[in-house]
């Protein structure tokens, strides 16, 4: 009973995401949406997106309510000469948690995205034209998420991380009226592409090792360290790449070109947690190569203080927002690098619920107000009441005020990670210990200095569009945040229940720093407490200097280099981009000049070899009869002089 409501968790949104691309667009004439002509197609796509969300759902909370330890079924697909691939699921507690989250983050966006993307009556362009492809890339998305959450193969966890990329190319591109979009989301192709390639070669390479690419073999097979190395940092690019990690995090902030929704989904439940969670899925393949481990958590914490330090300068709302997701998911390849998958999996329950609520409430201000810049923005706390509480309470969990979800689950993070650098109680070397300790406690302060800055400018101080009327959003967009806003609240104390607690933690795993429990109470909440106020209590001295301006001024010549994150943009075009771009253009020259001018010379040569000879063959009769008369005169000579040789 167990595997079959495994293999209908992804199946019940691929169906209805594969059912969805078979209906029509929506007419580009057709009446406001909620009109009685409303067309149906779109109503159809609404009925089906949700449909699909909302079983996954319910599919998923009964896997959490009947999965009471790792369960495992599958049957062999196809076997290639001794090296089988196998279909079915791979069923345990934190696979339920991370199913329950992905599906509502799904489902409130199906919601949300009825109200977000509806044409209304003064509209002069058809928004929702594309609706029905787009429910129907959500659900297919969904899908491959929960396909990569509950697979038991390293071949299907692959079939569902590349449909992923798809339907973020797609979706990311939805709103093709933007300039940006087609670019934002080929950009988020190329580059998680070029992670997805080392995740492929080291995906290969276990299964080779192994002779079979199911995930409990992988994991009992005795590989070789050099294998297990190898592997491990070539499935680590594919994480970089999914999981937005320094240096392949690039595309995730120009990602916010897409609809908005969508932006909530990528960051909130499914694609940059896809990596996280593959981490997790073989957790004792890169605790036996700790290479990998120390490779991690180098590139975690640098991630982490780039997507902090550069939230601290953006103007558009959902950049800031954008990096932030960076930067937490810094936190929880963190946790992973010292020992941590717990604290990592906490984490990113508790950042799917307030970076949903988060994207969905800056979704409602720019609904309202008609812009995604801050700058333009001011005095919404009064207008916009419902969304102003549910934004403080999506930053406060942001930026971990007690008692807030993100509070206990990034000090969950520092715990183990100060576990760690201390008394080495890590898989890495203590130094790693160090390095994501010292960088999560900068990161408590730079991050309380950004929530609170986009909470200080879009909603105290004065209005800055005085013609703009806003307000707060009709009950599809409204319900959707303010259900969202429990959990991003709520969430981080079921860290003191010990069945939630249990269901994730890997039996198989040794897990460093996590005997106590997922929540830890003591001296060492101080630290990252006074770091907090110390953050929180400047962005607000120096919003209070000067309450029209922009507390980032006070960031100086260092404003710029924040803003372009380091300029490391600009590196990757430079390094990467230039030259591939040169090498194409040599490419391409060499091949019409040489190759094809080759071909093209012959050609040439044989059409004027053969119309000169046509021009022989057509000349007048007396030239014809001269040629004739000549050609048997040299060959009379020619016999004359073979014979008076003789």
């Amino acid at each position: 009973m167990t595997g079959l409501l495994g293999a209908l968790l992804p199946a019940v949104p691929l169906v209805a995401g594969l059912v969805g691309l078979l209906l029509p667009p929506t007419p580009r004439h057709a009446t406001p949406a909620g009109a009685p002509g409303d067309d149906r197609s779109r109503r159809a796509a609404i009925a089906l997106g949700v449909t699909g969300a909302a079983g996954a759902l319910a599919l998923a909370v009964a896997l959490l309510v009947t999965v009471d330890g790792p369960q495992e079924t599958s049957t062999t697909w196809v076997d290639f000469g001794g090296l089988a691939v196998t279909l079915g699921v791979r069923l345990d507690g934190a696979a339920a948690l991370v199913a329950v989250a992905v599906a509502t983050v799904a489902l409130a966006v199906q919601v949300y995205s009825i109200g977000y993307l509806r044409r209304g009556p003064h509209d002069d362009v058809d928004v929702d034209h594309r609706y029905p492809p787009y429910a129907a890339q959500i659900s297919l998305f969904t899908a491959a998420m929960l396909l990569v959450v509950v697979a038991g193969d390293l071949v299907m966890l692959l079939v569902g991380w590349e449909v992923m990329g798809l339907c973020s190319y797609l979706l990311i591109a939805h709103d093709r009226r933007l300039p940006g979009a087609p670019a934002a989301a080929m950009k988020a192709f190329l580059v998680t592409r070029v992670g997805d390639v080392g995740f492929l070669l080291g995906i290969a390479l276990l299964g080779v090792s192994t002779g079979s690419f199911r995930i409990a073999d992988v994991l009992a097979h005795d590989h070789s360290t050099a294998t297990l190395t190898a592997a491990g940092l070539l499935l680590l690019a594919g994480v970089a790449g999914k999981s937005a990690q320094f240096p392949l995090h690039t595309w995730l902030p120009d990602a916010m070109a897409g609809p908005t929704p969508i932006s909530a989904l990528i960051h909130a439940a499914t694609m940059v947690a896809a990596g996280v969670y593959a981490v997790t899925r073989l957790y004792p393949l890169f605790t036996a190569a700790p290479v990998t481990l120390t490779v991690l958590g180098v590139i975690g914490s640098i991630t982490l203080l780039l997507g902090a330090l550069a939230a601290t300068a953006q103007d558009d709302i959902k950049r800031v927002l954008a990096w932030s997701t960076v930067s937490q998911l810094g936190y929880m390849t963190g946790a992973l690098a010292v020992g941590s998958p717990p604290a990592a999996l906490f984490h990113l329950l508790t950042h799917a619920a307030f970076k949903a609520l988060l994207f969905l409430a800056a979704g409602v201000v720019i609904h309202a107000v008609g812009t995604t810049l801050m700058s333009e923005m001011g005095g919404l706390r009064r207008t916009m009441p419902v969304t102003f509480w549910c934004t403080v309470v999506g930053l406060g969990a942001l930026a971990g005020v007690p008692p807030l979800a993100g509070f206990w689950s990034k000090d969950g993070v520092l715990t183990v990670a100060e576990a760690a650098a201390r008394h080495g109680a890590g898989p890495a070397p203590s130094w790693v210990g160090w390095l994501v300790w010292l960088s999560g406690l900068v990161g408590v302060a730079v991050t309380a200095w950004y929530a609170g800055r986009l909470l200080l400018r879009a909603f105290f101080g004065t209005s800055r569009l005085p013609l703009v009327r806003p307000h707060d959003p009709p009950a599809v967009l409204r319900w959707p945040v303010l259900l969202l806003a429990v959990p991003a609240a709520l969430l981080g104390l079921a860290g003191f229940v010990g069945a939630f607690a249990d269901r994730l933690r890997f039996a198989t795993v040794p897990v460093a720093g996590t005997e106590d429990g997922l929540v830890h109470l003591g001296p060492g909440v101080l630290l990252p407490l006074a770091l907090l106020l110390v953050g929180a209590g400047l962005v607000v001295l120096g919003w209070r200097r000067d309450r029209a301006g922009d507390p980032a001024a006070a960031l100086g010549p260092l404003r710029s280099v924040f803003a372009r994150a380091f300029r490391l943009d600009d590196v990757q075009h430079a390094l990467v981009v230039r030259p591939i771009r040169a090498l194409a253009r040599a490419t391409r020259t060499g091949d019409e000049v040489v190759v094809d001018g080759a071909v093209e010379g012959s050609g040439r040569a044989a059409s004027g070899l053969g119309a000169g000879l046509a021009a022989l063959h057509r000349a007048a009769l007396p030239r014809a009869a001269a040629g004739v008369l000549a050609g048997a005169l040299l060959i009379g000579l020619a016999a004359v002089l073979v014979e008076g040789v003789r």
